[in-house]
């Protein structure tokens, strides 16, 4: 004998293993193209941005998900021959909404800042720096070419 039985928010449904046996008469509903919960990528089939789109990684929601619908809206539908020119000021906005929750949205160099006081480990040498783009470490310095040659 099967019931169900209410919970709170939950409904519990005890079935019999007759109820099991039999073949169930449940029919699909075909998926609907335009659902915007759909996972079909960024791009919905009517051109539309599907802002549940895991690729987004949840920034449409938020404290500055609106200002990221904004500028992302602006770029996506840009026309501007160098496309999202005219959306600096939307782009300039969601920056400064981001910079306000630096827990929620880390800046670049944040995160790529070596975790020294975590680690426990010694401070890098004095001597030892990063490199810039324009340095080599390969390449001698004039007072090390004249030592050698010397």
């Amino acid at each position: 004998m099967s019931y169900c039985k209410q919970e709170g928010k939950d409904r519990i449904i005890f079935v019999t293993k007759e109820d099991h046996e039999t073949p169930s008469n449940a029919e699909l509903i075909a998926d609907d193209p335009d659902d915007p919960y759909e996972e079909q990528g960024l791009i919905l089939p009517n051109g539309e941005i599907n802002w549940n789109c895991p690729c987004l990684g949840g920034m449409a929601s938020g404290p500055c998900g609106s200002q990221f619908k904004e500028a992302f809206s602006c770029f996506h539908y840009s026309q501007e021959e160098v496309k999202g020119s005219e959306c600096i000021e939307q782009f300039r906005t969601m920056q400064e909404c981001m910079q306000r929750y630096p827990d929620l949205y880390p800046q670049e160099e944040d995160k790529e800042s070596p975790p020294q006081a975590e680690s426990g480990g010694a401070p890098a040498a004095e001597g030892s720096a990063l490199l810039s783009e324009n340095d080599s470490p390969s390449v001698a310095s004039p007072d090390s070419a004249s030592a050698a040659d010397g």
